[in-house]
């Protein structure tokens, strides 16, 4: 493990990690890595950078100087250098940062790597204590293991977009490129994983995974469906397949989510709202799932004459899980999503004082009969191109 100072405590601190990816999946998964700690140095290309810098609208800032909001959101704790990859200058010196760090991520369509120099023997020979993350888009091998990997494409492939929308006929992709998210959390975990066996042996590893494998990984109750079933889910808007009433119900000029998961909170459903809890094919969830239409068009019958916010008070009330869809400038501004950390405040070099999202995770030490918090709580904001390459060069000449 190096021992290089980092600017704050996490339970990854003194770890140094390398990260050559680019886009969004790997720069997901350093950043997670950055949150808990971890010296992350983020390798891109001269003059362009990632290309994540020039997503947009939105940019922000100066004319002459944007900075793309899509790149601010998967960079944050990281430092930045310029490296040619393909120079012998840049072999060098990425051979010696590889020679200190940690972990290596990358995210290249297959042999991309290799006919670079630094082949997974390669950089396990450099520096045998080295954990690889690489992420591809549809695996390493296979019959299309070679094929390049976007999220959308990968949503469709995975088969969630068949499973999202209004309907059979509708598919939609979720909100978020979460193919793209999902591997860099998966690859955070396996990095995490492995990095915890060289504990035990000494030795780093390769831990790979796809855009196609994280998909496939939250499939969740919906790939048993499939596998064990033999059911093929389909889109079916915004209600459970496999509960009822669970889903979004129209009130009066609105809608409110509820999850009645279990046949005592329908009877205390029911109680409150003067509904028959025991009406024929009603009495039981499974009856209730084959009948969703109908119930759903008693609940939102029983809702209509209340506004949203009296519904949702009605609902915490008598116990029934609730809540509300909020837009994001909304989320934003919630205090519960303040009192978890979630938005933070960074000084950035061009833009000053801004807040972005926030890690979902948090440490705490329970000493003594009390806890105390351990989360990092400073963070750097994600930085300019070729930022910090003076510190980085100090850093490989000790």
């Amino acid at each position: 493990m190096d021992t290089t100072e980092n600017t704050d405590v996490g339970p990854l601190t003194g770890y140094t990690v390398v990260d050559l990816t680019r886009a969004l999946a790997g720069p997901h998964a350093g950043m997670m890595l950055g949150d808990m700690g971890a010296r992350v140095i983020k390798v891109e290309t001269p003059d362009r950078g990632d290309d994540t810098r020039h997503w947009g609208p939105p940019f922000v800032g100066p004319d002459d100087d944007p900075q793309a909001t899509y790149f601010l959101s998967c960079n944050r704790n990281k430092e930045s250098i310029e490296l040619d990859l393909k120079s012998d200058a840049g072999t060098r010196i990425l051979t010696k940062m590889i020679e200190r760090a940690d972990v290596l991520l990358e995210n290249f369509r297959t042999g991309v790597l290799e006919r670079l120099g630094f082949s997974m023997p390669r950089l396990l020979e450099i520096n045998p204590r080295l954990v690889v993350l690489s992420i591809t888009g549809f695996g390493h091998d296979g019959p299309e293991g070679g094929r390049a990997g976007y999220d959308q494409i990968a949503q469709g492939e995975a088969g969630l977009m068949s499973m999202t929308g209004a309907g059979p006929d509708d598919p939609q992709k979720v909100g978020v490129p979460i193919a793209d998210l999902l591997s860099g959390m998966y690859g955070a975990f396996g990095v995490l994983a492995a990095l915890l066996q060289r504990e035990r042996t000494g030795k780093g590893q390769i831990v790979r995974t796809s855009l196609m494998a994280a998909v496939i990984g939250v499939h969740a109750y919906q790939g048993t469906r499939a596998t064990v079933a033999g059911e093929v889910p389909v889109a079916a808007g915004n209600h459970h397949p496999s509960i009822s009433p669970y889903g979004l119900f129209h009130c009066k000029g609105g809608a409110v989510q509820i999850s009645v998961g279990s046949d005592g909170l329908w009877r205390r459903l029911c109680a409150r709202f003067g509904l028959d809890a025991d009406a024929p094919g009603m009495q039981t969830n499974p009856e209730r799932v084959r009948r969703r239409d109908e119930v759903i068009e008693l609940v939102e019958s029983a809702f209509a004459a209340y506004e949203s916010e009296e519904l949702l008070a009605i609902l915490a009330e008598a116990g029934i899980p609730a809540g509300k869809v909020r837009k994001l400038d909304e989320v934003y501004a919630w205090d519960q999503v303040a009192s978890q950390g979630l938005v933070i405040d960074v000084d950035h070099p061009i833009l000053g004082d801004i807040k972005l999202p926030g890690s979902p995770l948090r440490f705490f030490d329970a000493d003594g009969g009390s806890e105390r918090e351990t989360t990092r709580a400073h963070h750097d904001s994600p930085p300019l191109l070729g930022q910090n390459e003076a510190d980085i060069m100090a850093w490989l000449d000790e």
